[in-house]
């Protein structure tokens, strides 16, 4: 589909800044971009790609003053990168919808699957699942017993949605994740070995849930593991049982968050950050990539750092620690110093 540079700013209610007539086939990142392509100018990072990238189109803030010519048109509106997901959003809706179901594949009796739906080959569907409507299930899938899936729900191939669990409206969850597998529980025994502790819990994502790929949350011990309403987790997340994470709470990959532990909404978490068990953690944090958590955290907090503290802290100790080698030959000057004077 091609459309010139003075419709799409018409679509996005932005206005332009150069040729209005020049016509837009694809999408790119800045650094990337060629002839016929739209991108977008969102991080100042990426500033200085602006002048140099072959776009023929750039989506830039209404404020975005150039200092250098540009030969692509600019298209300026409120949020970039909100225009360019809405954008990618209206792409991606023209893509024909799958439906039907696919063979071979195995769906319980009694398992009533809507019009709408889509099961595709060697999908497995238990006993007792509920199904809402729109909901699609790619192929490889494995769906437990009892489990119930709401509207517009996607589990893309390889997910394994284990029995009892609870799929809220338009989730999606990405290949290979593991919703409701057993949770990281077992007795010690006297002889040094464990018994294993039953897990009879389950998992309950909210609506508007995304989970990430081979991302893997346990089943709760008793009661449920809970992800609460617009939560985003990245791939290769572990969610421990008992676990509940707040509304709108981000997480990027390889976080780690031990049992019991609640987290609350609009938090950011980067990547790579590890929750402790039995803690709990307020609303609207920022925890920095890699930062160790091992006590409960109060609320509109930015931590650094294993183990975290604030942020402005973990600076200066950075500063402090950059020091240290001036300082100890600092030190070990003055006992020479000092040695010297006692000899006179």
């Amino acid at each position: 589909m091609e459309i010139t540079v003075a419709q799409l700013a018409a679509m996005v209610h932005g206005t332009v800044d150069g040729d209005g007539s020049v016509r837009i086939n694809n999408y790119s990142k800045i650094e990337e971009a060629t002839e016929g392509c739209l991108t977008f100018l969102a991080n100042v990072k990426y500033t200085h790609y602006i002048y140099t990238t072959n776009a023929s189109a750039v989506l830039v803030r209404n404020d975005f003053q150039p200092e250098q010519p540009i030969k692509a048109a600019l298209i300026r509106v409120e949020d970039p990168y909100k225009t360019l997901a809405d954008l990618l959003n209206m792409v991606s809706a023209q893509t024909p919808e799958k439906k039907g179901i696919e063979q071979p594949s195995f769906i319980s009796e009694g398992v009533e699957i809507p019009e709408d739906a889509y099961v595709g080959a060697f999908a497995y569907i238990g006993n007792g699942v509920k199904m809402g409507k729109g909901v699609k299930i790619y192929p490889q899938v494995y769906v437990g017993y009892n489990v119930t899936l709401g509207d517009n729900v996607i589990l893309y191939p390889g997910v394994k949605v284990y029995h009892g669990c609870k799929i809220g409206n338009r989730c999606i969850v990405q290949g290979g994740a593991t919703i409701g597998g057993d949770g990281f529980g077992f007795a010690p025994k006297e002889d040094g070995t464990y018994e294993k502790i039953s897990q009879i819990g389950i998992v309950i994502l909210e609506d508007d849930v995304e989970i990430g790929a081979n991302t893997t949350i346990d089943r709760a011990t008793m009661g449920a593991t809970v992800i609460k309403q617009g939560a985003k987790l990245d791939n290769l997340i572990q969610i421990g049982h008992n676990v509940e994470i707040g509304e709108s709470t981000v997480m990027a990959a390889q976080v780690g968050v031990a049992g019991s532990t609640k987290i609350g909404k609009y938090n950011m978490v980067g990547g790579q950050v590890g929750f402790a068990g039995h803690i709990t953690v307020g609303d609207n944090n920022g925890f920095g990539a890699q930062s160790g958590v091992p006590n409960s955290v109060g609320s509109k907090q930015r931590v650094l750092g294993a183990p975290a503290i604030n942020a402005l802290e973990f600076a200066r100790q950075q500063v402090y620690l950059k020091r240290l080698a001036s300082l100890f030959a600092d030190v070990n000057q003055l006992k020479k110093d000092i040695q010297a004077i006692k000899k006179d």
